[in-house]
């Protein structure tokens, strides 16, 4: 049993490793530690322990409302049946194999966390956990594993900005060494800190937008993966700030241009084998990963309930500003909603894999990456065909053209994703009826804060929220 798996009435056994791992982190000037998990409405929350309370909250938890899985981005409350009372309380238990000492800031570590109940239960609003469970099933009734890496696209601005606008910190244009040049301290900085904490960055650079950059990372199991999406934000926020740099991780900072996306990579693996490389089906896809990526696609109008959830999400999704709003794939096409990746001659084995586009950092990765996974497993399950490739941007097709290959706008507003997933039983089967219910009623109070307001004022109320 792992540090990770629930016990009823506590994790008494965890308490001994956590007691050892609490010296070994007072000896490196380690202070206290911060117990991180992201709420319904993709807000990273947190409690913080003394080092010296480490082994208590390993073996006991620490209290948490369940309230915060109503929460909206600016702390508002709404309400389902089950969630959004005063009433009732979680225990957070730190996973001790994530356990990081943060290099940006000098006398912490972190840890995400799992929520269960204070009698030992999974709690069934969790994203931790369903993102485990649906990864387990794959597993168990498919033999199907899975890697992932999540992308990290910010804006970065400055510090003495006037009130809470956005001024780019650097200028130049996109990917230009103006801008590496401007940032090269704090970049420096950046990944050094990261490799301290043991992550594997593997390109870091000056994005499209004003004053954006990108980090991608190395591929992790899918529960890693949406952990270290939290780590590297947690970092790039500390170094910043150090440099008296402001960041933002909101889909869209500003009403107008290109925003912040959080581009999920997924590949499908069957005993060692990438099932995206190596097969009979198009660009070396097997059948199945064929099949995984039209069950992906199928449900793209649903998914964007977890994938971009916010209104901010849905300035950034717009055609022909590489956000992938269109239901369409291609090879290597990064206007449709799923690129696949094949990598380089030589490598495809390891790199080939499937990237969804229509992903931002507003998103609670654990819940994206299982709802996208869920989607594709039932395209396998069905041997749902893939349908036409398409080529160039989607907006440009004809609409007769569009209609044959089946290439459709996705939702233009929060409310139509909300209506695509209250319509998908395979998802919100997947989130179970607790979770799916209060996905829903936050992405409803969402997009009701924002009634009245332009497309300036709907980037303003989300700037600094992610």
């Amino acid at each position: 049993m792992s540090d990770s798996d629930p016990v009823p009435g506590g994790r008494p056994g965890a308490a001994e490793r956590a007691t050892a791992l609490s010296g070994e982190l007072t000896g490196q000037g380690v202070h206290g530690v911060v117990l991180a998990y992201v709420d319904t409405a993709g807000i990273t929350r947190v409690k913080t322990v003394p080092t010296a309370k480490l082994a208590s909250a390993a073996a006991w938890g620490v209290g948490m409302s369940p309230v915060f899985d109503t929460f909206l981005a600016d702390d508002s409350i709404v309400a389902t049946d089950v969630l959004g009372s005063p009433d009732g309380d979680l225990r957070l238990y730190p996973d001790l194999n994530r356990l990081t000492v943060l290099a940006a800031q000098p006398g912490w570590a972190w840890t995400p966390v799992d929520r269960l109940t204070q009698e030992g239960a999974p709690h069934p609003a969790c994203g931790r956990t369903v993102l485990r469970r649906t990864v387990a099933g794959a597993a168990e009734r498919h033999g199907i594993a899975f890697k992932a890496a999540v992308e990290v696209e910010w804006s970065v601005g400055r510090g003495d900005a006037d009130g809470d606008a956005f001024v780019p910190a650097v200028s130049g244009p996109a990917y230009g060494t103006a801008r590496q040049v401007e940032l090269s301290d704090c970049a420096a900085d950046l990944l050094a800190a990261l490799a301290a904490q043991g992550v594997d960055v593997e390109q870091f650079h000056p994005e499209y937008a004003a004053g954006q950059f990108e980090i991608s990372v190395g591929a992790l199991d899918p529960v890693a993966a949406a952990d270290r999406s939290l780590l590297v934000r947690q970092t790039i926020r500390a170094v910043s700030m150090r440099h008296g740099l402001r960041v933002s991780f909101a889909p869209a900072v500003l009403g107008e241009g290109v925003g912040n996306g959080g581009h999920l990579h997924l590949s499908a693996w069957r005993d060692g084998r990438n099932l995206h490389a190596g097969g009979a089906g198009r660009y070396g896809m097997t059948a199945e990963a064929e099949s995984f990526v039209a069950g992906v696609l199928g449900r793209l109008p649903a998914l964007t309930a977890m994938t971009a959830p916010s209104p901010a999400s849905h300035l950034r999704l717009r055609p022909s500003q590489w956000a992938g709003v269109f239901t369409a794939w291609g090879r290597e096409t990064r206007e449709a909603a799923l690129r696949i990746v094949t990598g380089t001659a030589g490598i495809r084995d390891r790199a080939a894999n499937l990237e969804v586009k229509p992903v931002d950092l507003a998103a609670n990765p654990y819940l994206a990456l299982a709802s996208v996974i869920a989607a594709g497993l039932d395209g396998v399950v069905s041997s749902t065909p893939l349908p036409e490739e398409t080529t160039g941007d989607p907006a440009r097709l004809d609409p007769a053209g569009a209609a044959a290959r089946g290439v459709r706008r996705l939702p233009a507003t929060l409310a139509e994703s909300v209506e695509a997933f209250r319509a998908d039983d395979v998802l919100r089967e997947a989130l179970g009826g607790v979770l799916a219910d209060a996905v829903i009623a936050v992405r409803l109070g969402e997009a009701e804060a924002v009634e009245g307001l332009d497309d300036d004022g709907v980037a303003a109320a989300y700037r600094w929220k992610y």
